[in-house]
């Protein structure tokens, strides 16, 4: 259940209030932004196919164990002070990663000083496909653990259900279609299909 301290009566009328309920965990949101900005993010995750839930960081570590260097999963954190984690497998074994909300934005935890130095998303999703291949090109980004430094690799998310037909060609599309020039072309029915799930991960 989500508390929601100061916009108590706008919950009623967001859109999505109806189709999702977080059934253990308690969060008290800073403004009516933020909420939505969840809310959203809640959707397209579960649309995702590799958000596993209220997994717990044992069980990530367990459905990790056998596959294969960065593949991933995104699951509820088991820290009240966050709501995400990202559950990755490394050359080291499977790292669990906070992802922190700070305002209107999502970034993988990092040194408090250097909070400013990390990308900043709107959505989850953007954040994971920014740290995958071919999004960052030839940059390397690497995970802090235990004194060692260890190349955080995105390449392979694991599914936790199977997605639609419709759902796997709308991220083929949002990966392969130029967003400035061929998209305004597009009818307004599958402009708006595709900005509900704006990502190709």
């Amino acid at each position: 259940m989500i508390i929601y301290s100061k916009f108590d009566s706008a919950m009623s009328s967001c859109p999505l209030d109806s189709n999702i309920r977080l059934s253990y965990r308690y969060k008290t949101f800073t403004s009516k932004i933020e909420y939505t900005m969840i809310l959203i993010t809640l959707e397209k995750l579960k649309q995702s196919g590799f958000y596993w839930s209220t997994i717990t960081g044992k069980q990530a570590n367990a459905l990790l164990a056998n596959e294969p260097t960065g593949t991933f999963l995104i699951r509820d954190s088991s820290d009240n002070g966050h709501l995400f984690t990202l559950s990755v497998k490394t050359v080291s074994g499977t790292k669990n990663l906070r992802i922190q909300l700070h305002g209107t934005s999502f970034c993988l935890q990092t040194d408090p000083k250097n909070i400013n130095s990390v990308p900043h998303f709107d959505c989850v999703l953007k954040l994971v496909q920014y740290y995958m291949p071919q999004s960052k090109g030839n940059a390397v980004y690497y995970i802090c653990s235990g004194g060692e430094k260890i190349p955080l690799e995105l390449i392979r998310p694991l599914s936790s259900s199977l997605s639609s037909l419709q759902h796997l060609c709308r991220k083929t599309v949002n990966g392969n279609l130029d967003i400035s020039s061929k998209r305004d072309q597009l009818p307004v029915t599958l402009k708006d299909f595709l900005q509900e799930y704006d990502a190709s991960v």
